[in-house]
């Protein structure tokens, strides 16, 4: 009866981790989006929001994003990747003049998707914070991840679990 007890409390502590790392996930683009809009008045400290088209100021804000993130998130040092949008580099314009420039991508590389354009530019202005993670539970092996097989986030790779999370947050800013 015990190992059955054990491996249940084992997948509830997996699986309360999980949750873990999706809420700081949904924090951590949520406030990245409104650092991508703030600009030079985040901690960061770089130009002033919206001012220039200098590609450090908008790397320096999606350091901080980063660093945020190792922070929230365990070992997140080589899970994690950030990609920041903003109005310092632009994704403005319509029709053929669609510029769609953003941050290098802090972390290991990751493949994210395309920006689209803000449709209503340049009345409008699309800031846009990709992150993606991936993580192993707490407790390592499959009998203990069991419960996160059965979510679209997780598989099992060579007898253990593996989750992994792709997030974004497009939030527009009036020009």
């Amino acid at each position: 009866m015990i190992p059955f007890v054990l491996m249940i409390i084992f997948n509830a502590i997996n699986y309360g981790y999980f949750f873990y790392v999706a809420q700081n996930m949904s924090a951590a683009v949520r406030s990245g989006a409104l650092y991508s809009i703030l600009g030079g008045a985040t901690p960061y400290g770089g130009s002033p929001a919206g001012v220039g088209t200098d590609a450090n100021d908008i790397n320096g804000v999606a350091n901080l994003i980063y660093q945020d993130m190792q922070g929230a998130l365990p070992s997140s040092g080589s899970n994690a990747s950030v990609r920041l949008c903003s109005t310092s580099v632009g994704t403005n314009g319509t029709g053929a003049a669609t510029k769609t420039t953003c941050s290098a991508v802090m972390g290991p590389t990751a493949t994210f998707p395309a920006i689209d354009a803000d449709p209503e530019s340049p009345t409008f202005l699309l800031n846009r914070v990709d992150i993606a993670y991936s993580f192993s539970p707490l407790i390592p092996g499959a009998p203990f991840g069991a419960i996160l097989l059965g979510t679209p986030n997780c598989s099992l790779s060579g007898g253990n679990v593996t989750c992994a999370f792709q997030a974004h947050v497009s939030m527009r800013v009036m020009n």
